[in-house]
């Protein structure tokens, strides 16, 4: 089954919640990659040896990996974490993500500065463009499992908008503007 993706709606409950407009008003995966965020599906219990993760690693260039266990019986200052993690920011590098277990939320601006919901789980890979305006949160399971990817070494350097001015966001603006390129072939 491909990822789950909707607008949100504007409540100030709990971020954990899935907050879905009523009716629900869902996003396509064309609709994602129109703004450059890209989307596998894998198999989440054979990582250590996946060839197609292997590739997409070797084509995009990704070589440093980790993995975060993602919830309050083992990260040291849970909730400010959390906090932290779902100020809106953008990145000067791609965000990728895999999830090995567990859900969350990724949460990115569309083109009209709407929050837009991407619901994460086992076997979910994503990336995010840099420069992209995003944020992340757990839902009510309160655990995830993820393995992190990056080109080189690892930047974890989050810039909280606004960021109209840094490279970054420029890069990410004009991307969306004149429709240059074509990535990688996700599914």
């Amino acid at each position: 089954m491909a990822i789950e993706a909707w607008f949100m709606d504007d409540s100030n409950e709990d971020p954990r919640l899935p907050h879905q407009t009523n009716p629900k008003h869902s996003v396509s995966l064309h609709q994602l990659s129109e703004l450059g965020v890209l989307y596998w599906k894998l198999n989440p219990n054979i990582y250590e040896e996946d060839q197609e993760l292997n590739k997409i690693r070797e084509t995009r260039g990704y070589n440093y990996m980790d993995i975060l266990d993602l919830c309050p019986e083992k990260v040291v200052n849970y909730e400010e974490k959390l906090k932290n993690f779902y100020t809106e920011h953008i990145h000067q590098d791609e965000e990728i993500r895999y999830c090995l277990g567990g859900s969350g939320y990724f949460d990115v601006r569309d083109k009209q500065d709407r929050w837009i919901r991407i619901w994460i789980k086992a076997g979910d890979l994503i990336i995010l463009p840099a420069g992209i305006y995003h944020r992340f949160t757990l839902d009510t399971s309160n655990y995830v499992k993820l393995m992190r990817l990056f080109m080189g070494e690892p930047v974890w350097t989050a810039y909280n908008r606004p960021q109209e001015d840094n490279p970054a966001r420029k890069e990410y603006i004009k991307s969306l503007t004149e429709k240059t390129g074509v990535p990688l072939a996700a599914h």
